[in-house]
C-alpha cells in the first residue's frame, strides 16, 4: 500500500500530515505500507516528515499570488517544471492514493494525479479555501474540512472532521513545563504565539507594554526565528526592574515538546488565527485571544477567528484596531473574571475535535482496503 501526501507553503500544511501519518501507522498492521511526500523545499518541515518514516521528494512549485509581484514571473517558470517532476515521481511510485493538504506546493502533484487517474483526497483547514484548494476540489473524491461552513466546496463532497492535530501535543506535564521554562508560578501564565508569518507585529505590541505585562503576568513568548535576538535586546532595555525579568521567557520557536508543555501550563493563549493553532488551543480547552493575520490569503484567518469566537471560546482583536494598552487592559479584564475564563475554556472544549487525524486515517485505510 502506497500513499503520497502533498501540500506546501507553511507548517500549517505539514503538521496535519504528520498527525495523519502517525495515526495510519497506529491503525495499519499489515505489511508493505509506504508513505511518501511530494512538495516544495522546506528543511524543517521535510526533516519532520522524514522522522515519521515518510520518504520525501522535493519538487518545484510556483506560488499562486493574486497581487502583482516580480516573483510571479519566476514562479510561472516553476509550475511546468514542478509538473514534470511530479509526473516522474507519481509514475515511478505508482501510489494507490494522493492526499493533499492544499497550498501552492500541492497543485502540480494533484494535477498529475488527476491525469494518471490516481484517487485524490483533500483536506482544507480554513473557512475560505485558497486558489490551489479550489482547483483541487474539482478532482477530489472527498474533501475533509475543519469548519462546518467552509466556503466554495460542493456540499456532497464535504466531510467535516476538524483540523488534524498531533495527539502528542496533548501530553504536557507540570514538572517538565516548569523545568523547560523556568516558571515562577506565582502569576497567571500567558502563552503568546506569533505564528511563522506574523510574529513581528505582535512582538512590537508585547514589547511596548512589557514592563506592565510582566508585572501582572508570567509570559512565554514565541518570537519567530528571525526576531529572537532583537526581542531579547529590547526586553532587556524595557524591563528595568531586575526582579521582573524572571517572568518573561522568549523563545524563537516552540518545537513539539516545548509547545505541548507551554499549552499545558498556560492560563490563556494569544495567537494568530491559523486553523492549526485554533484547534490545538481548543483541544487543550484554553481561553484565548486571537489576532488574525491581516495579510492572510482570502482573509481566511479573520473568518476562522470569528467562526471560533461565535462559540464563545475566544476574543478576537483585529490588528488594525489593536493598541498595546487596550490589549493589556483586555488581559486584565479577562483575569478579573474567572467565571468568563472558565466559560471560554468549556466552549473551547466543546469546539475541539482531537480525533480528526484518526478519522481521516481510518477513512483512507478503509478506502484502500
Amino acid at each position: 500500500m502506497k500513499i503520497v501526501f502533498t501540500g506546501g507553503g507553511t507548517a500549517g500544511h505539514i503538521f496535519p500530515i504528520v498527525a495523519i501519518t502517525r495515526e495510519i501507522r497506529k491503525i495499519y498492521s499489515g505489511a508493505g505500507l509506504r508513505l511518501f511526500y511530494l512538495g516544495p523545499k522546506d528543511e524543517y518541515s521535510l526533516t519532520l516528515l522524514s522522522e515519521q518514516g515518510v520518504l520525501v521528494k522535493k519538487i518545484l512549485a510556483g506560488k499562486l499570488r493574486r497581487y502583482f509581484s516580480f516573483k510571479n514571473f519566476l514562479d510561472i517558470l516553476k509550475i511546468p517544471i514542478g509538473i514534470l517532476q511530479a509526473s516522474f515521481w507519481l509514475f515511478f511510485l505508482a501510489p494507490d492514493l494522493v492526499f493533499s493538504k492544499g497550498g501552492y506546493g500541492s497543485l502540480p502533484v494533484v494535477l498529475v494525479a488527476r491525469i494518471l487517474h490516481i484517487p485524490i483526497f483533500l483536506h482544507e483547514s480554513d473557512i475560505s479555501p485558497g486558489v490551489a484548494s479550489r482547483i483541487e476540489s474539482k478532482y477530489s473524491l472527498e474533501i475533509f474540512t475543519s469548519f462546518e461552513k467552509t466556503e466554495f466546496f460542493p456540499k456532497e463532497k464535504i466531510i467535516c472532521v476538524g483540523n488534524p492535530i498531533r495527539k502528542e501535543i496533548l501530553k504536557g506535564s507540570e514538572k517538565e513545563a516548569k523545568k523547560i521554562f523556568n516558571l515562577q508560578e506565582v502569576k497567571p501564565i500567558i502563552l503568546i504565539l506569533g505564528g511563522s508569518q506574523g510574529a513581528k507585529n505582535i512582538n512590537e505590541i508585547v514589547l511596548e507594554i512589557l514592563p506592565e505585562l510582566v508585572t501582572n503576568f508570567e509570559v512565554i513568548h514565541q518570537t519567530g526565528m528571525r526576531n529572537l535576538n532583537q526581542v531579547k535586546a529590547e526586553a532587556e532595555v524595557m524591563i528595568t526592574e531586575e526582579s521582573l525579568r524572571k517572568y518573561y521567557h522568549p523563545f524563537a520557536f516552540l518545537n513539539e515538546n516545548y509547545l505541548k508543555n507551554a499549552l499545558f501550563c498556560c492560563d490563556l493563549v494569544v495567537s494568530r488565527a491559523g486553523a492549526g493553532s485554533i484547534f490545538e488551543i481548543a483541544a487543550w480547552a484554553k481561553p484565548s485571544i486571537l489576532i488574525p493575520l491581516p495579510s492572510a490569503a482570502q482573509n481566511h484567518q479573520l473568518k476562522n477567528a470569528y467562526a471560533y469566537s461565535r462559540m464563545g471560546a475566544t476574543e478576537v482583536m483585529e490588528e488594525k484596531n489593536l493598541k498595546p494598552h487596550f490589549f493589556l487592559e483586555r488581559l486584565k479584564h479577562l483575569f478579573s473574571r474567572p467565571d468568563l475564563l472558565e466559560k471560554m475554556s468549556e466552549r473551547a472544549q466543546n469546539f475541539a475535535r482531537p480525533k480528526a487525524a484518526r478519522i481521516i486515517a481510518s477513512y483512507i485505510l478503509e478506502y484502500l482496503a
